[in-house]
């Protein structure tokens, strides 16, 4: 459906509704406007209406969520958007934040560290400036038009959401097509092999994948191609102590090892050479 206005409510701009407007704009480039609004608005479906109304319709575009009843599951204006676009369940499972976002959005702070198992002063701790001005900028505005900096800057973070949801299910695909588990010594390592052409972030996706196969549990460590050469990356899986990069640091082919031990850099490129320095750097 063609939409050629976002419509959010004025006053104080919470997450929820500037995601849903970031991701909405990205896919239609239209303007966004910040007021209540009317019964024209809400039965125009090319006026997509965030976080206001008393309604979710989704062939009319309105995408509120405080109508819901208390025993609702969590959702906010974003994920309303995201079950209109097919990506939600997608979103539920390879964005970490997703739910966390939900529930401040419902249950505030409060219920939100309650539900985290962490003191409420901690949700205090987690507040980003990038956050915090993004927010005040889109609550100083009465409307936001494509080729204004704010409004591009929303496009680049829905868009970017959008393309992370859609293509992390290729790359998984991908991985799961090359992707070998190792056992080396008393670990288990996932080995993802140099392919042409090679992946901007040749590492990204594997945690997910282990968790797709159901091994994120047993995993200790993840081997990929270095992006920014020949060889290999080498590092730990959840962190996992068990493996301590230090130990081959003076090793001829490995040319980089944190010194905190997480990850380190070979020029080695042959599989049992690899195999080799994963098993020095058990502890």
């Amino acid at each position: 459906m063609s939409i050629r206005q976002i419509l959010t409510h004025p006053g104080g701009a919470h997450k929820d509704e500037f995601l849903a407007c970031c991701v909405l704009a990205s896919v239609h480039r239209c303007e966004i406007v910040r007021r209540e609004p009317n019964d024209a608005d809400l039965a125009d479906p090319e006026v997509a209406v965030i976080d206001v109304g008393g309604e979710h319709e989704r062939e009319r575009s309105n995408f509120d969520h405080h109508q819901f009843p208390a025993d609702h599951d969590p959702v906010c204006a974003l994920s309303l958007v995201l079950m209109d676009l097919g990506v939600y369940e997608d979103a539920r499972r390879f964005c970490d934040w997703l739910e966390t976002s939900e529930r401040l959005d419902v249950t505030g702070p409060r219920g939100t560290a309650a539900w985290l198992g962490v003191e409420p002063e901690v949700m205090a701790k987690l507040n980003s400036p990038i956050d915090i001005t993004l927010l005040r900028r889109f609550a100083s505005v009465s409307e936001v038009s494509p080729g204004e900096p704010l409004y591009e800057v929303m496009c680049w973070i829905g868009g970017d959401l959008l393309e992370y949801l859609r293509s992390l299910r290729e790359r998984l695909e991908f991985i799961a097509q090359h992707a070998e588990v190792w056992e080396v010594g008393e670990l288990k390592v996932l080995f993802m092999p140099r392919t042409e052409p090679l992946p901007d972030e040749p590492s990204a996706g594997l945690g997910r994948h282990l968790e797709a196969i159901g091994l994120e549990e047993t995993v200790s460590g993840l081997v990929y191609p270095d992006r920014r050469g020949s060889g290999y990356g080498l590092s730990r899986f959840r962190d996992d102590l068990r493996f301590d990069f230090t130990r081959i640091e003076k090793e001829d082919d490995v040319h980089f090892a944190h010194a905190r031990g997480f990850v380190a850099k070979s020029s080695a490129t042959d599989a049992e050479r690899l195999r080799e320095l994963l098993l020095a750097a058990q502890v």
